[in-house]
């Protein structure tokens, strides 16, 4: 498979969990997608494995400031404790995703990433999937939540940990297979 006309939108800020970038990352760039950091921060950004060891840093691509929802095929939302708690309390993240679920495009979220759905009112009626610690809050908003490896809603694919890392990115990858003529 090819995804050689596709562009995808990763978003993150410090404190993301480096598996739940780099493996999708790797993922959708070795089927020939072209992949986008995206960032409220500027220059660089410090992962990390779990919540308390520091990771590799990565390089931004795409200040937030500067991010289009239309530029892009799809949004990939990391997970990270600190990362997707940031993140839900930053407006012009929020209204980035609000963007590509208004454009109708996929948006996968993994581990704590689906919190910021709750803070953008995305989570009310939709089935989901998360780390565990965040069921009650995105029951709390509205959402089905469910403790499956991915869950697919429409546009949205949720998974709730790197264990699950397979089933997501395939689930990723087969959200932006185009179909034949």
């Amino acid at each position: 498979m090819t995804l050689a006309d596709k562009k995808i939108a990763f978003l993150f800020t410090k404190g993301v969990e480096q598996v739940e970038f780099t493996s999708p990352r790797d993922a959708l760039d070795g089927a020939g997608a072209t992949t986008v950091l995206i960032s409220p921060e500027e220059g660089t950004v410090q992962a990390m494995q779990g919540d308390w060891e520091h990771g590799d840093v990565f390089d931004v691509d795409v200040p937030l400031a500067d991010a289009r929802a239309e530029d892009y095929d799809m949004l990939v939302l990391p997970g990270g404790t600190l990362n997707a708690d940031s993140l839900r309390l930053e407006t012009e993240a929020v209204d980035f995703v609000k963007a590509f679920f208004d454009a109708g495009k996929p948006v996968a979220a993994i581990c704590h990433a689906p919190w910021i759905l709750a803070n953008a009112g995305l989570a009310s009626g939709r089935s989901l999937t998360s780390y565990a610690s965040l069921e009650t809050d995105l029951r709390n908003a509205g959402a089905d939540w469910r403790d499956e490896e991915v869950v697919v809603d429409g546009t949205l694919i949720t998974s709730r940990n790197p264990g699950d890392l397979d089933a997501f990115n395939a689930a990723i990858a087969k959200a932006l297979e185009t179909p034949e003529p």
